[in-house]
């Protein structure tokens, strides 16, 4: 599975937040922490506030912090902001993007289906808090 970028620093920053234990984060901590860029990140904490996942604290001392326990929160949750829904007449192995005329009967679609439900079922299992303790 192939993540996009943004979809990266999103996990890169969920994790930064989980590890400030409540504590604001800044994006230049972040940014510094990972050597990524600013302003790009700033960009992925303002989408997660969008979704609910993070709040952003204004003034000094502020930052991002997260919106719920970083044990309600999957790594899905955090994937889900940023990764289109895959379209389930689209070919994985053709690249022209056209729908697939024999989705329905392919042995190797039904294959990749089924990674993919295990794949975002295991990122459903594990939590933020999971995810940066190691399973601690």
């Amino acid at each position: 599975m192939q993540l996009n970028k943004s979809t990266r620093y999103a996990l890169y920053a969920a994790m930064e937040m989980t590890s400030a234990d409540g504590e604001p984060v800044t994006v230049a901590r972040a940014a510094n922490r990972y050597d990524i860029s600013e302003a790009a990140l700033a960009k992925v904490f303002q989408q997660l506030v969008r979704a609910g996942l993070s709040r952003g604290i204004r003034g000094a001392g502020g930052g991002y912090r997260l919106a719920k326990s970083p044990s309600d929160i999957t790594v899905l949750d955090v994937i889900d902001v940023f990764e289109p829904s895959p379209d389930p007449n689209r070919c994985l192995l053709d690249d022209s993007g056209e729908p697939c005329a024999d989705a329905g009967s392919c042995r190797l679609k039904r294959l990749f289906d089924e990674v993919d439900l295990l794949t975002r079922a295991t990122f459903a299992s594990t939590t933020l808090e999971t995810l940066v303790t190691g399973g601690r």
